[in-house]
């Protein structure tokens, strides 16, 4: 796992609005990428000057500003003063361990997901990355604030060159539609990836349970853990889309947003299964590992049972006594073997009978 959701300490004592950058630090230059297009044209192009920007303000068409990087918040601001964003929207942008939530602010509705990356693609590392998406939506507008580069919106993006489907004849909601659509989407190879994972997972266990196969199922519950954090309160936020409480998104949207709903749901229903399947699995290892030390156990016990007797006999004609009958009898050394040998090859039979071995 790459991070974890915590609660940032730098903005301790300082008063509500300030802009203080919560999350990893980062040293990289912020990237800005603007769309602006309606259904007959396209202009795209990377800003020198965060000036720019406030050129789209009122623009008749629809314009994405897509910002890579919120560790330095005065970009943020002066992008975000452009837009008439409130002080507190902009604090949650730069505060990267925020939960997945919505607010409506009338001019515009602020939502916060978190895109993850899983491990396999190129920019993911030995877990699940996750980043923080902070979208503003308004008429006309969305801005979409990341932490790094690498995202899922590429076929977005296409969509948008190419005039594919609906993107270039709808409105601003539409294009946020698209955007939480490509990050929900994005869950299922995650989960089919663990999915994988949990089968071979699941083979090893029965195959040869190993310390390391435990470590593996832990680390999975604590994925698990993980992603449900991530996924479970965004149910709710895109529920309050869909039902239409706030009038920046707009009926016809709102059917494809019910559509994401369920995707969602489908997403928490498969995290669940998943955690349920781990925990199964840990009982199984660990009554495998007890059933495997029950076994050497009773070898052990059923090895010490037998040469209790033995060693009883060998006690007794060890000792040092001038009278004993048996020290001088000629035939008292193999008969006391032989009845060794007997009381041992009996006992194992006992056993054997009584199924104990």
């Amino acid at each position: 796992m790459a991070r974890s959701f915590g609660i940032g300490t730098k903005k301790v004592g300082l008063p509500p609005g300030t802009l203080v950058h919560v999350g990893e630090e980062r040293t990289e230059p912020v990237r800005i990428t603007i769309f602006d297009y309606d259904e007959d044209s396209l202009h795209e192009f990377c800003p020198t000057s965060v000036d720019r920007c406030s050129d789209f303000r009122d623009s008749p068409s629809v314009t994405w500003i897509d910002v890579v990087g919120v560790h330095r918040p005065e970009v943020v601001e002066e992008i975000a003063n452009c837009f008439g964003i409130h002080p507190l929207v902009q604090e949650d942008v730069v505060h990267t361990e925020q939960r997945p939530k919505m607010e409506d602010y009338d001019d515009y509705v602020f939502i916060v997901l978190k895109m993850l990356t899983s491990p396999d693609e190129p920019d993911g590392d030995d877990g699940i990355r996750s980043e923080q998406l902070s979208l503003i939506v308004g008429r006309g507008f969305v801005l979409s604030f990341q932490e790094t580069e690498g995202d899922v919106f590429d076929p977005v993006r296409d969509r948008i060159r190419k005039s594919k489907g609906k993107i270039r004849r709808r409105g601003a909601d539409y294009l946020a539609y698209s955007l939480i659509d490509a990050v929900v989407d994005n869950y299922f190879p995650i989960l089919e990836a663990a999915g994988e994972e949990l089968e071979l997972l699941e083979d090893e266990l029965l195959a040869n349970p190993s310390t390391e196969a435990s470590q593996k199922i832990h680390q999975m519950k604590r994925d698990m853990i993980f992603l449900r954090k991530s996924v479970w309160p965004l149910r709710d936020v895109i529920s309050r889309l869909a039902r239409g409480e706030s009038e920046i998104f707009s009926d016809s949207t709102a059917i494809y947003l019910r559509d994401v709903y369920d995707h969602t749901v489908q997403v928490i229903e498969e995290i669940e299964t998943i955690r349920e399947i781990l925990s199964g699995m840990l009982e199984i290892y660990l009554s495998t590992i007890s059933n495997r030390m029950n076994e050497v156990m009773k070898v052990l016990t059923i090895i010490a049972t037998i040469f209790i007797p033995l060693t009883l006999v060998a006690g007794i004609y060890g000792m040092n006594f001038d009278y004993m009958p048996e020290l001088h009898w000629r035939y008292g050394y193999p008969a006391v073997l032989l009845f060794m040998t007997s009381a041992g090859v009996i006992m194992l039979i006992y056993f054997r009978r009584r199924r104990w071995i």
